[in-house]
């Protein structure tokens, strides 16, 4: 299982400090939240802040870039130069699916896509074979600490199936809502890479350390 806290929840003014943090507890992915105030009404972060995050890449941190915007594919080359990893897109934002894929994995990324939580996995048939990563969310995208919308485990055991009938290897990513208290759950559906954000950067009782670690402990314990 992978952890990738979301930094849509850090404390911006201290955006490096937060994300050494989540680094130096062990976690390898950092999920960037896009939005433009239209795909969703809140607008958050832009190129500038992957760029920032760049250098963790030469420790091997892998930057997972979320786009909840339309028209996506203007925006592709701006991630792709500021240091993205991965571009994740929505089904519902691109008309012309199949050649923006292409485009993101032309610009040198890995290529995600995801599903609002009220869209069918039907809309994801034809694209799987040609992308590395799934995601499905488990909140309706466009703000943090929400609660978990609890048909997505069935989506996500449903999505699993999908991905292992054509024997794909793309990372099935699980974003909204995730907690240790569910975190097992999530996984034993077939998630393999998990999006967290109050829940590792809420400083209020625990450390992002100890919050990571909770994660670890659920999942351990479960095991």
């Amino acid at each position: 299982m992978i952890l990738a806290p979301s930094i849509l929840a850090a404390d911006i003014a201290r955006l490096e400090a937060h994300a050494r943090a989540a680094v130096d507890a062990g976690t390898k992915w950092l999920h960037i939240d896009v939005m433009d105030g239209h795909f969703v009404p809140v607008i958050t972060f832009g190129p500038h802040v992957v760029e920032a995050l760049q250098p963790l890449r030469a420790e091997g941190v892998v930057l997972d870039v979320h786009l909840m915007v339309e028209q996506p594919e203007r925006h592709l080359e701006a991630f792709a130069r500021a240091g993205a990893s991965i571009a994740t897109v929505h089904v519902e934002a691109c008309p012309h699916l199949h050649r923006t894929v292409e485009l993101i994995k032309d610009l040198g990324m890995q290529a995600g896509v995801t599903l609002n939580p009220a869209t069918p996995l039907v809309m994801l048939e034809e694209i799987l074979p040609d992308v590395d990563l799934v995601l499905i969310m488990s909140v309706n995208p466009g703000a943090g600490g929400q609660a978990f919308i609890p048909q997505s485990t069935s989506k996500i055991r449903r999505a699993r199936r999908m991905l292992n009938a054509i024997g794909s290897h793309a990372y099935l990513e699980v974003d909204g809502g995730i907690k240790p208290d569910n975190v097992a759950e999530v996984v034993a559906a077939g998630a393999n890479v998990i999006v967290a954000g109050s829940a590792v950067f809420d400083e209020r009782e625990r450390s992002v350390a100890e919050n990571i670690e909770a994660f670890r402990q659920a999942l351990y314990l479960q095991a």
